[in-house]
């Protein structure tokens, strides 16, 4: 089975630098006739989470504040309206994971019926992990490395998530620790989250960034799966036609490490299909 499990809605033909985002039903119809084409058997929608009014009071970085301006309600209703057609969609949402604020995000996501909860790290302490102004010119590399993956792993204990997403994002542009730091940090992340029973998606989008390889690293992925933590696949597609982008190198990725298997995601509960 393949699966898409991180895509966000957009119209096409936008503005560039502009997302337009697209919460309807047709929207979900474009993607899921783009999944058919690509050979994708199930999709899963999975928007920012600060984009939505109801999440306001978590966010203090400008970049979400500034985005969080639409209504939660028509993006899950075009995608439980779609899954009562019957097409093969799942309802998820990419939630920014903020240390302390646990509680709260669950509160405030509570009454949806999602399928399924993207952890992912996106800032810290206002300081960006993938864009400006980047934790990384801040703090230096190893320094960033172990503040992401100490966020990580309290992400993966907090019990907010099914899934995390590019779970090596810190990576995006390339910068390094040594060889002694990258290895302790990946174990020590792989424990916590083997602990938590969450998945870990496996994304195509590194290869389209900087660091042109796919989340999470060779090592990082073998570590995962010696410790037992199960997989979703993941394109990370902001148009249509970026479903299922690079998801064959994507499962030749996983098989390398020695899984076999891939998570179907429904309801916050799991179950392992044969992959491809």
């Amino acid at each position: 089975m393949i699966v898409d499990y991180h895509m966000h809605p957009r119209r096409p033909g936008g503005s560039p630098g502009v997302e337009d985002l697209d919460h309807t039903l047709e929207a979900v119809e474009r993607y899921v006739e783009a999944a058919a084409r690509a050979g994708v058997d199930e999709i899963g929608f999975t928007e920012h989470v600060y984009y939505f009014r109801e999440t306001r009071r978590l966010w203090t970085a400008p970049y979400q504040v500034d985005r969080c301006r639409f209504e939660l309600e028509p993006y899950v209703d075009a995608v439980v309206e779609g899954k009562r057609r019957g097409y093969p969609v799942k309802l998820g949402l990419e939630v920014d994971f903020v240390p302390g604020r646990e509680e709260e995000t669950r509160a405030l996501l509570e009454p949806y019926p999602w399928d399924y909860l993207l952890g992912s790290i996106h800032f810290l302490d206002d300081l960006g992990i993938d864009g400006p102004p980047r934790l990384v010119d801040a703090v230096g590399v190893d320094e960033a490395w172990r503040r992401y993956f100490a966020a990580l792993a309290a992400a993966a204990r907090s019990g907010l998530f099914d899934s995390l997403a590019h779970p090596d994002l810190v990576k995006i542009f390339g910068d390094r620790p040594d060889a002694g730091l990258t290895t302790r940090l990946y174990a020590d992340a792989a424990d916590a989250v083997a602990e938590a029973g969450v998945a870990v998606e496996i994304s195509s989008a590194g290869e389209y960034k900087p660091v042109a390889e796919p989340y999470p690293a060779a090592a990082l992925l073998r570590a995962f799966r010696g410790r037992g933590v199960p997989i979703t696949l993941a394109s990370d597609a902001h148009l249509a036609e970026n479903v299922g982008r690079g998801l064959e190198r994507v499962v030749a990725h996983a098989r390398a490490a020695g899984y076999d298997t891939v998570t179907v995601l429904e309801g916050r509960g799991k179950r392992q299909e044969p992959l491809g």
